[in-house]
């Protein structure tokens, strides 16, 4: 009996495991705003009311405060052509600024943004965000890395879809408990279990960019950020729109 009740758990397991499926999702744009058209966006993220976005590029790489209404900077840093930015978040009292592949980390007071380290980084940096009470990264991989303040990894999490690794995981952004990923390269987003890894839904953001919007310098999609509101933001390299954005359950 113990031996039949066994295979009973593990196909009721299976059958359990195949009921469960990723959902599907367009995006509905609800409004769009002016992106300023030379930046390569890296990361982009609202802390409080204020917009961030940190942009890469050898010799173009910035990190600057963004007025939503104008898509202008409203202050900004420029970094030295050695240094190519990727991701950044705020986190405690400290602003994380990413490198590609320097492996560094620009750390600023969040507030004054005077500066406070640069600290050796063992990974290539991609995306970065935070639950509030740790830093999530993304290294271009289908891992995604836990960090304490001080980039300690917590622990590490590969981020499946069906059972398959989701590689490219670039941008983040972590919206109601979930982790928002750009697939690098694609038109889509993941959104990803912290817990598991498990992609849980994906988002299908292709057409988000009109064609006639597009030039021959237009990169892919890449930036997420999300406001007190819960106002979700999309917008992508050396584009020159920002769209607020609503989710559609895609039709079959």
């Amino acid at each position: 009996m113990k031996k039949y009740a066994l295979i009973f758990l593990v196909l009721l397991a299976a059958v359990s495991c195949g009921t469960t499926k990723v959902r599907e999702y367009k995006v509905k744009v609800v409004r769009e705003y002016p992106h300023d058209v030379t930046s390569y966006t890296q990361g982009l993220f609202f802390h409080g009311d204020t917009l961030y976005e940190s942009t890469g590029q050898w010799g173009e790489s910035t990190f600057r405060t963004v007025d939503l209404a104008t898509g202008d900077a409203v202050t900004r840093m420029d970094f030295p052509r050695k240094y190519f930015i990727e991701g950044s978040i705020i986190f405690g009292d400290t602003l994380y600024i990413l490198t590609w592949t320097n492996n560094l980390v620009f750390l600023y007071d969040a507030v004054t943004r005077e500066y406070k380290a640069t600290v050796a980084y063992p990974r290539e940096g991609w995306g970065i965000t935070t639950d509030g009470k740790q830093l999530i990264a993304s290294d271009g991989s289908s891992f995604l890395y836990f960090m304490d303040k001080d980039l300690n990894v917590l622990r590490r999490q590969r981020v499946t879809l069906d059972g398959k690794s989701v590689r490219y995981l670039n941008e983040l952004e972590y919206i109601d408990g979930k982790v928002w990923a750009n697939v690098y390269t694609s038109d889509s987003i993941v959104i990803i279990n912290p817990d598991d890894g498990v992609v849980e839904a994906s988002i299908d953001c292709r057409g988000l960019l009109p064609y006639k919007e597009r030039t021959g310098d237009t990169d892919v999609l890449n930036g997420i950020a999300v406001d007190k509101d819960g106002r979700i933001f999309l917008t992508g390299k050396y584009w020159p729109k920002m769209y607020e954005i609503e989710l559609e359950k895609k039709k079959k």
